[in-house]
């Protein structure tokens, strides 16, 4: 009987978290072409398709769905066991604070993942804005701090990934009659992309109005496909319902944005270090 290869399983996972052959190949330090083999193999052993190609990348087939949820439990169970009989095993509490724009779709599965792969660790996990983010960690309430801003030209220390930015409205949004103030939808007062976001507006001289205020990006994202309005955010926050908005609607260019780890404070304990060295591999 065959029996799943770790390998192929890394492979597949990182394949469905890069969105591409491409994009997941230098993330298992392979070459396209090996990746692709890898995956040909796997399919071959499990006997069903597992990746679909779309205008957004790959996705996973349904079979390729079921294999994700039993593929990130055997990684994770085989990364425990080795680390464990390494003497690497991570143990102890941890506060991490994430910008609520960070993989929204992804971030829950991810940090299960890490979990799972490391079940004697306690995350407490806290979802804001980056402002809040940024306070929290100043004030010493966070141990590890995760935070957008829009991007600088050379990259910053404690990257994790860099994203454009997007003007996004529901699949059959229709543009304002000529005259109309734009809907703009945002969220709260304190978020620095809603600040952005109306700085440059104004500055291009687009009328807008705010039309739906969200408390977070899942609010965002639940008015943008309702067909309140037009957002700007980051790729990584489009969701279903929702799609992106081309250049001739007459909005503005959009720069990218960063995601980067705070900095690490000094003396900090050895498990927050060692951890902030794992988030930067497993959430890029």
């Amino acid at each position: 009987m065959q029996s799943l290869d770790l390998d192929q399983l890394r492979t597949f996972l990182a394949v469905l978290d890069a969105g591409s052959l491409t994009a997941a190949a230098p993330r298992v330090f392979l070459s396209q072409s090996a990746v692709s083999e890898q995956m040909r193999k796997l399919e071959e052993c499990v006997g069903q398709s597992l990746l679909a190609r779309s205008k957004a990348g790959v996705l996973p087939t349904a079979a390729g769905d079921r294999l994700r949820a039993h593929g990130e439990r055997l990684v994770a169970l085989a990364d425990d066991a080795l680390r464990d009989l390494r003497g690497q095993t991570l143990q102890g509490e941890l506060r991490l604070a994430v910008t609520d724009y960070f993989r929204p779709r992804e971030l829950a599965r991810l940090l299960a993942r890490l979990a799972q792969g490391h079940p004697r660790m306690r995350l407490n996990v806290t979802i804001k804005k980056s402002t809040e983010v940024e306070a929290m960690h100043a004030r010493g309430e966070t141990d590890i701090g995760l935070s957008m801003r829009v991007a600088e030209r050379k990259s910053a220390a404690g990257m994790l990934r860099r994203e454009s930015l997007a003007w996004m409205a529901s699949s059959g949004w229709q543009p304002q009659p000529r005259g109309e103030p734009l809907p703009l939808l945002v969220l709260t007062d304190g978020c620095s992309l809603r600040r952005f976001t109306e700085q440059l507006l104004q500055k291009r001289r687009v009328d807008y109005r705010v039309a739906h205020v969200a408390s977070g990006v899942a609010g965002l994202q639940s008015a943008l496909a309702a067909g309140l309005g037009v957002a700007c955010l980051n790729e990584s926050a489009l969701a279903d319902g929702v799609g992106l908005l081309a250049p001739p609607h007459g909005l503005p260019a959009l720069p990218r944005v960063d995601f980067h780890l705070l900095p690490p404070r000094r003396g900090e304990a050895e498990l927050v270090t060692r951890v902030r060295e794992l988030l930067s591999q497993e959430l890029r």
